[in-house]
């Protein structure tokens, strides 16, 4: 994602749009920016705590909730936030815990 000052103010604009938007159709859960000037920390399986994350992966921007009924849905909503903040989306499902 690079934009201009001007063009980030209105992505900003355009995405909070969207969010309301979804908001307003009762499919939001959580949206929220990742904290960049936060490092981030490993926690391993055995515990032991190291910097950084899995190898290979760099997870930046933020991440988007949506309680949605169809696959067709999920990617349509994707495709608003794409186009809001001008930047590509990864499309991901959470799989159901049926205690919850």
């Amino acid at each position: 994602m690079v934009l201009t000052d001007e063009d980030l103010a209105l992505a900003a604009v355009a995405s909070r749009a969207v969010i309301q938007e979804a908001k307003d159709a009762g499919v939001y859960v959580f949206a929220g920016g990742i904290a960049e000037r936060v490092d981030p920390v490993l926690v391993s399986a055995d515990g032991s705590i190291s910097d950084g994350t899995y190898p290979g992966i760099r997870l930046t921007g933020g991440m988007t909730v949506l309680e949605l009924p169809t696959r067709e849905e999920a990617v349509e909503w994707a495709r608003k936030i794409a186009v809001s903040c001008r930047c590509a989306q990864e499309l991901r499902e959470f799989m159901y815990d049926p205690a919850s």
